[in-house]
């Protein structure tokens, strides 16, 4: 049976790395899969080699990726934390590296380091109403949170998923969104910035989804991830709307570099990103959100 809310909010999971590893240590992955999402993102599947324990992740965590003569770039892992065995990451080509790692066949090798991070507060929401917020790219570091809940639907009380992309083509999983969209205990809204082929549904940012979603503010917890800028709207709205900042989450994946908090490429004010996050609660970073440059 779902519990009231409580009502003091709660902190988000801290950061960890992988228990017992050295988190400078790189292991040698395998392609096992290659998937092609749209014009500019794609997904991998990668198994450990054999006799490596891989280390289980929580919703919202990344890992390093390494491609060997190359370089190493941060990735959230958008896959099931259920589904053993398996490390499932999607990306879009941005530079050097995605672009190297697009290139890779199946048997090819990857380094993988991790995972780090801070995590979606799944657990924690027990009890509560979830609302899950994303714009494009910022879908499949929330896919976990969401597989974690659907899971174990009985212990949550209404979920909603609120996505926005810039067209039709370039929304993330539209397979999956078709079928999360015909379950009758999840809530689905779908928005894209431009209109085109066939399509017939909602026209414009994620905002207006937020102010029209039939949201109990003592209930709500949110998670929200995405461009900063959609971000910031979308926490503003959640705020007008009567959501707590400690009951709003929000993911800031920007310039990783090490990810244990040594080079300070990722610092935003007083954080670094790597080991303080990415998943903060809004009231931590509310005021660096409202500042350009930071």
């Amino acid at each position: 049976m779902l519990q009231p809310p409580a009502d003091r909010p709660f902190a988000p999971p801290p950061a960890v790395a992988a228990p017992d590893l050295d988190p400078m240590r790189t292991v040698p992955f395998r392609v096992a899969g290659l998937h092609v999402d749209n014009e500019d993102t794609f997904t991998l599947e990668l198994t450990p080699p054999a006799g490596h324990e891989l280390a289980p992740f929580k919703p919202g965590q990344f890992n390093m990726l390494y491609v060997f003569g190359v370089g190493e770039v941060p990735i959230s892992i958008s896959g099931d934390p259920d589904r053993p065995g398996v490390l499932v990451h999607t990306t879009r080509e941005v530079g050097a590296v995605t672009q190297a790692m697009r290139g890779l066949r199946i048997g090819d090798a990857i380094g993988v380091r991790g995972p780090f991070g801070s995590s979606w507060p799944v657990e924690a929401a027990e009890g509560r109403d979830v609302v899950l917020i994303a714009g494009g790219i910022g879908l499949p570091p929330l896919r976990p949170a969401l597989y974690h809940v659907l899971a174990r639907r009985e212990r949550y009380g209404r979920v909603m998923l609120l996505y926005g992309a810039r067209t039709p083509e370039d929304m993330m999983f539209p397979d999956e969104l078709a079928k999360w969209r015909a379950m009758f205990d999840l809530e689905v809204h779908v928005t894209v910035d431009r209109a085109t082929g066939n399509w017939r549904g909602n026209v414009g940012v994620v905002t207006p989804l937020v102010k029209r979603a039939p949201i109990d503010p003592r209930r709500t917890v949110a998670m929200i991830c995405g461009p900063e800028i959609m971000i910031r709207f979308a926490c503003q709205e959640l705020a007008r709307r009567g959501v707590s900042p400690q009951d709003t989450y929000v993911s800031l994946e920007r310039n990783m570099k090490c990810a244990v908090g040594l080079c300070g490429h990722c610092q935003v004010g007083g954080h670094l990103v790597c080991r303080d996050g990415p998943v903060f609660s809004y009231d931590q970073v509310e005021r660096l959100l409202d500042q350009g440059e930071v």
